[in-house]
């Protein structure tokens, strides 16, 4: 059987980039050499490349091709590690399919509905045994009265880019006096802001795959942050969080949120891999949904790589599967 020729597809254009470049060099060290040629395709805002031995090659972005010592390389698919725009936000995942290449994401309707924590909690709404905390959406353009806020909310009070990820420009205020400064803070990230009232409890985070046509729920991780919540810092900051994985929780409790994240996915209609955060209310049994994250990081160290260790799955497998099926289902 020929080696499929795999655009790994990383970079992109927020405070993420470095993150998805140990995403791309994780997956990179794991995808068989005997099945597939792996070309690692940078983007930015000034340009899409590949660094091949001999120099810098620029994207042909007509077909999404590269030349390399005077030969034409097309891909047989795009594995997309990029978090943030356009990666994860459906514009790479739009322009792929005119080019009708197939990639291991959410398609571009979905990735940009996810990317949007305010259209994604709608559409949550009224599934079984998940809850979502009270907030209400800001726009940059308009008046922000603090007193309405405060009227409507209840302290302590989460303040995020509504279309951001790895909660850069996230703040947790306990007094109307904070506001201005965590509003000032989301909006230099977005032009959009969830103002969200605080859940306190356990955090978890928990991965689903399709992988050879079945859905596959990976162990629960749980999130603790020495830092009041799970900021940015605590997520790529070693030793500032301590991740668990499997997460100590009873089969009950397993069952439920299995159920939860396969309604997720299955009324987002997802693909691929896709991972879903959410919190256990404390003193109550209670989940409480946070974001659909459909490109999950991937270095060695991220969530998803754990989950799959914990199930005792083979990652080299895994990534393997996940292109495969990307290119089948095509």
């Amino acid at each position: 059987m020929s080696k499929k020729n795999i655009a790994l597809v990383a970079g992109g254009y927020t405070g993420e980039y470095e993150v998805s470049i140990n995403s791309a060099k994780n997956i990179a060290a794991n995808l068989p050499a005997d099945q597939f040629n792996v070309y690692t395709i940078l983007l930015n805002r000034d340009s899409w490349f590949h660094e091949a031995v001999s120099g810098k090659v620029n994207v042909d972005k007509n077909d999404f091709s590269i030349t390399v010592d005077g030969e034409k390389i097309t891909f047989d698919a795009a594995f997309i590690t990029i978090h943030g725009t356009p990666g994860e936000d459906g514009k790479l995942q739009g322009y792929f399919d005119m080019l009708g290449l197939p990639y291991n994401t959410c398609d571009a309707a979905t990735s940009a509905i996810t990317m949007n924590k305010a259209y994604t909690k709608t559409i949550v709404h009224g599934i079984k045994n998940l809850n979502a905390a009270k907030s209400m959406r800001l726009f940059k353009s308009d008046l922000h009265d603090i007193g309405t806020i405060s009227a409507s909310l209840k302290f302590p009070l989460f303040i995020k880019p509504n279309n951001g990820g790895s909660s850069v420009g996230m703040s947790k205020v306990n007094k109307a006096a904070e506001l201005p400064h965590a509003l000032e803070k989301a909006f230099k990230e977005d032009s959009q802001v969830l103002v969200e009232e605080f859940i306190k409890g356990r955090e978890f985070s928990i991965g689903i795959v399709r992988l050879n046509h079945h859905l596959k729920v990976l162990p629960a991780t749980e999130i603790i942050s020495s830092k009041e919540f799970f900021d940015y810092e605590a997520k790529y900051t070693p030793g500032v969080s301590e991740e668990i994985t499997p997460a100590d929780l009873t089969p009950e409790q397993n069952e439920m949120i299995a159920e939860i994240v396969t309604e997720v996915y299955l009324r987002f209609n997802c693909k691929g891999m896709v991972r879903v955060d959410f919190i256990l209310q404390e003193q109550t049994n209670d989940f409480y949904f946070i974001e659909v994250n459909t490109t999950p990081g991937q270095s060695a160290s991220s969530l998803i790589p754990q989950q799959v260790k914990a199930a005792g799955m083979d990652i080299k497998q895994f990534y393997s599967d996940i292109i495969n099926g990307a290119a089948t289902s095509a």
